[in-house]
């Protein structure tokens, strides 16, 4: 909608199961691979509903673009890489050598890899020519991730190792906090310096902003699940909303 493509809902599809599928291997990979000899009945289940949605994605990878599969090819990689090991034992902080492990780049590897798929894949795969809003909408992407990655991180500070040398584990709570206020707003004024500069994205913006501002402030270590993995994880679906409604 931003750039005045037309749907795509074979790219869209794609990104749905491989979404699923990237989830599921890093979150499960290492638990399957411990129990497998005797894997729990939900364990097989989430297994088998990951291939049927691998074979689904495979559908649609030859419905797309050959610059587009190059790319996905990327952060692929790095999502496999996330999470098997591949490198010598020196660069990483624990047994499982992979990127996760390595100390402080876990948040970036999942920023760099959803602001990818979210940005750059769409367009690639219609032909789009970059230019600087192109490469700002990228920045935003990267720089709104990492923001809403932090109410995440202070929630694992009391379960997370202190080897992962993630950032409440390097800056503090509170310095976590106001690094998440701080991102929030470089994540709306670079609004300002695209050159198309449209009037109702600027208020969703300022909208998203708030919301994230305002959910960064009251994280804390002892919150409940459901204030992350539901209201701080539905952020970018009141964004979808709002983009619908002032589209409509």
């Amino acid at each position: 909608m931003k750039y005045g493509l037309p749907f795509d809902e074979n790219v869209l599809c794609f990104i749905l199961f491989a979404s699923i599928i990237g989830y599921n291997f890093v979150k499960y990979f290492g638990l399957a691979k411990l129990h497998r000899r005797s894997m729990a009945s939900w364990l097989r289940a989430i297994a088998l509903f990951s291939i049927l949605c691998f074979m689904i994605m495979c559908y649609f990878v030859f419905k797309l673009e050959l610059n587009t599969i190059l790319i996905i090819s990327g952060f692929g990689a790095v999502t496999f890489m996330y999470a098997i090991p591949f490198l010598p034992k020196r660069f990483f902080v624990d047994k499982h050598h992979n990127l996760r492990s390595i100390s402080g780049l876990k948040v970036y590897l999942i920023g760099l890899v959803w602001a990818g798929v979210t940005v750059l894949l769409p367009l690639i795969n219609e032909n789009y020519a970059f230019d600087e809003d192109v490469i700002l909408t990228f920045i935003q992407r990267f720089i709104f991730i990492i923001a809403l990655m932090l109410p995440f991180e202070l929630r694992d500070l009391k379960y997370d190792s202190l080897k992962l040398g993630t950032i409440p584990q390097k800056i503090g709570v509170n310095r976590t906090k106001i690094l998440g206020v701080l991102l929030a707003l470089v994540f709306f004024f670079l609004e300002f310096l695209k050159t198309h500069l449209i009037g109702h994205y600027v208020l969703i913006q300022l909208a998203i902003t708030f919301i994230l501002i305002l959910f960064t402030v009251f994280s804390k270590q002892d919150q409940s699940d459901t204030y992350t993995a539901f209201w701080v994880e539905g952020i970018p679906l009141v964004w979808l909303a709002l983009e619908l409604i002032f589209n409509d």
